[in-house]
């Protein structure tokens, strides 16, 4: 597959949306993304705007807000957070494309999204971060070991269409790691969210930076993460990223001070807290729910203890 002949759909151009576009059209791919409302309008007026070395640029972008079904791509990204992931699924259910790579956490499995879109169906996860303010991408990258995409088929076999999603990706430059089980890396990822964010969201509303940046608030995660760890790992799923079968051989008070400097970092203060603030509550509810759903099916629920 040439650069030439591979058409891609971005459907949800918000942040990591927005950032493999412009991977991707950098690297001369056929680039078409799916907004709607003001970010549709703003996408067809300014075209795709980012902050780049403190300087604000923009592409033109091919953007569409109605999705035929024989408009065919050949790789459609499904960029949209957790709790919109279903509905986003139904609506391409009736699309022809064959290769739909939904790029977001899942901490229950893939049953319910197979129902919609059958075999088309490959998971995957982000390797980018940041925020859009006033409609100005402003990325956030981390070292290449950390932000590599993650991808592979549920059953674990390296098919064509993961040769050729990873083609794409080196001819974009852009880090990725093939999974051989997609499910055990996704439950874990959540878990690591929902752990940080059910302790920095309280009470509807997210912590101020100076509670943000307490021992009583590393603690907390510190416990919510190895007892969230711990049911996973009771419930028969592999850690993966491995390394983090570390947190539940170090000692607390280690793991408090790891925290307590991670919180005080200018990713956390200025970027994480007023995102998730903004954007991201409903998202950890759906995850939490779902995982506590998994855990339940799998007789764990009941050995949650978070203090």
């Amino acid at each position: 597959m040439s650069a030439k002949q591979d058409r891609i759909l971005i459907f949800g151009v918000g942040v990591i949306g927005s950032m493999y576009a412009i991977k991707l059209i950098e690297a001369g791919f056929d680039v078409t993304l799916f907004a709607r409302s003001n970010r549709f309008k703003s996408l067809r007026e300014n075209g795709l705007q980012y902050k780049e070395k403190g300087t604000v640029k923009s592409i033109q972008v091919n953007v569409i807000d109605t999705l035929e079904n024989d408009d065919v791509y050949d790789f459609i990204f499904v960029t949209v957070r957790y709790d919109r992931s279903e509905s986003a699924l139904l609506a391409l259910k009736d699309n022809q494309s064959k290769n739909i790579v939904t790029m977001t956490n899942n901490p229950i499995g893939f049953s319910s999204w197979l129902d919609i879109v059958g075999d088309r169906l490959l998971p995957a996860f982000p390797g980018f971060g940041g925020q859009i303010k006033d409609g100005v991408l402003h990325a956030r990258f981390l070292p290449k070991i950390i932000v590599a995409t993650v991808f592979g088929e549920i059953n674990g076999v390296v098919t064509e269409r993961i040769e050729n999603l990873a083609k794409l990706f080196k001819a974009a430059k852009l880090p990725y790691v093939i999974k051989k089980d997609m499910q055990a890396y996704l439950i874990t990822h959540s878990v690591s969210d929902i752990a940080l964010m059910s302790v920095l969201y309280s009470e509807n509303k997210i912590i101020d930076k100076k509670t943000a940046r307490t021992r009583k608030t590393a603690r907390k995660i510190t416990v919510t993460l190895k007892a969230y760890l711990r049911a996973i790992q009771k419930a028969g799923v592999t850690i993966d990223p491995p390394m983090l079968n570390m947190v539940l051989k170090f000692p607390n008070l280690f793991l408090d001070l790891f925290f307590m400097t991670w919180l005080r970092t200018k990713m956390v203060r200025d970027m994480m807290l007023p995102d998730y603030a903004n954007n991201a509550n409903n998202e950890i509810v759906q995850l939490s729910k779902d995982l506590m759903k998994f855990l339940s099916q799998n007789d764990i629920k009941s050995e949650i203890h978070v203090q």
